[in-house]
């Protein structure tokens, strides 16, 4: 069973727009008082992309950049140092801005198998396709992963390390949804027990902090991933239908923490907060749960990554996650 986590009560996704690492570490820790983030900035170019980022992360496998994608390679090259150069002045910079913070820290890195749907093998092929590809990719990036975490706590030595998996190819994995290299045929859908293996293998590299799953990909399995052990699911709010009512409630009884994502990615007008989160009320109220148990039981956030905004929406967009979340806890009803 899990442990019961608590979170901030708003927070981002990863991404934002732009390429100032100072700049995004100082609106992140200036709008998150409780749970900020590593900021990623895609926008850079190849290595700043959440698979290019992820990949430079790798232990004894690399990555290089070809016409179709991020192929695995022989030994570390020119993008490999790209993206390890862009992670370290990120984290140069929210290391600048949390001298002194004590509370939660989130960091996001793709999960084994979105990563696993990205990645070509020297043939072109997903690594999704060689199952033996899949457990060396899984591997590799548990103990990268090991490696970041380790450098987060050395960089910031108050932070409770919350590590985010970015999983919006994995409903597609499990329905053989994802396309070969053709584009003719799909790659076979994995088993769901080996995919939560592999899940839980990489989750656990985080000890005992808790560990959040995200996808802005409508069907969610919320169920498979709590076996797994995240202690949070991060989903786009908007996606949910009224056929998702019995998972939701499951995962709410079972501790597992929402994380909301009920503002807008891309520029749009923004409603008045309490109008942000009236979805949210409607669907507690529909699953019968106790209005006082919103505010430990939901975390806001924008409903995906903020990178195709403008810099002006996305500080306001982060911004009206917190007060939203204010409204929430204010009037639970």
């Amino acid at each position: 069973m899990n442990a019961h986590f608590s979170f901030g009560p708003a927070t981002g996704v990863g991404s934002l727009p732009g390429g100032d690492a100072r700049e995004a570490a100082r609106t992140v820790t200036g709008s998150f008082e409780d749970l900020p983030h590593l900021p990623e900035l895609p926008a850079r170019g190849p290595g700043a992309d959440m698979i290019g980022r992820t990949a430079g992360m790798l232990v004894e496998l690399y990555a290089r950049v070809e016409p179709s994608g991020w192929r695995i390679g022989d030994r570390p090259g020119r993008d490999t140092r790209r993206a390890r150069s862009w992670l370290g002045e990120d984290l140069d910079a929210l290391e600048e801005f949390t001298q002194g913070y004590e509370g939660q820290v989130k960091v996001q890195a793709v999960g084994p198998w979105t990563l696993a749907a990205a990645l070509e093998l020297r043939n072109g092929e997903a690594a999704l396709s060689d199952p033996g590809a899949c457990r060396d990719l899984a591997g590799s990036l548990a103990e990268g992963l090991r490696l970041h975490l380790d450098d987060v706590r050395r960089r910031i030595p108050g932070a409770d390390v919350v590590l985010q998996l970015d999983e919006p190819s994995l409903t597609a994995v499990l329905r053989g949804h994802v396309r070969s290299a053709s584009g003719y045929r799909t790659h076979r859908g994995v088993d769901r027990q080996i995919v939560e293996a592999a899940l839980r293998d990489v989750a656990g590299v985080n000890g005992d902090g808790p560990v959040v799953v995200h996808s802005c990909a409508p069907d969610v399995p919320f169920a498979l991933l709590r076996r797994a052990g995240a202690a949070a699911v991060s989903f786009d709010f908007s996606l949910l239908t009224e056929r998702d009512d019995d998972v939701i409630g499951e995962a709410v009884e079972a501790g597992t923490r929402l994380f909301a994502g009920v503002v807008p990615g891309v520029d749009t007008p923004l409603s008045d907060p309490a109008g942000s989160v009236r979805g949210v009320r409607t669907l507690w109220r529909r699953l019968g749960l106790r209005p006082g148990l919103l505010a430990e039981a939901v975390t806001l956030t924008p409903s995906c990554g903020l990178a195709g905004a403008s810099p002006a929406y996305a500080r306001q967009a982060l911004a009206h996650c917190v007060r939203a979340a204010r409204s929430l806890a204010d009037n639970p009803e």
